[in-house]
């Protein structure tokens, strides 16, 4: 094989390598679904203020599972975790 024809071969490989690698980038951008999970937060360990307004931030939950806490979670996951998508009625 002459010299030219292995410079073609090794260009050609690049080329196609980074076009997957871009490909590969493109769906690491694209920002993955998540909801609101409500009842599954361990205490300290909610994402956000409550619905009622007992506190304004994350980690204040006192109790574990408390129907007014909430964690993001994949999309779809919530109710197989024994959570609810909306918060409890006042």
């Amino acid at each position: 094989m002459s010299n030219k024809a292995m410079i073609a071969v090794a260009l050609a490989g690049l080329m196609g390598s980074a076009a997957v690698m871009a490909q590969d980038a493109k769906k690491m951008d694209a920002p993955a679904k998540t909801e609101k999970c409500y009842g599954i937060a361990k205490a300290g360990q909610n994402d956000c203020a409550t619905k009622s307004g007992s506190h304004s931030c994350a980690g204040q939950a006192k109790k574990d599972m408390d129907p007014n806490e909430w964690k993001k979670v994949p999309a779809g996951t919530c109710e197989k975790m024994g959570g609810k998508l909306e918060a409890p009625k006042s």
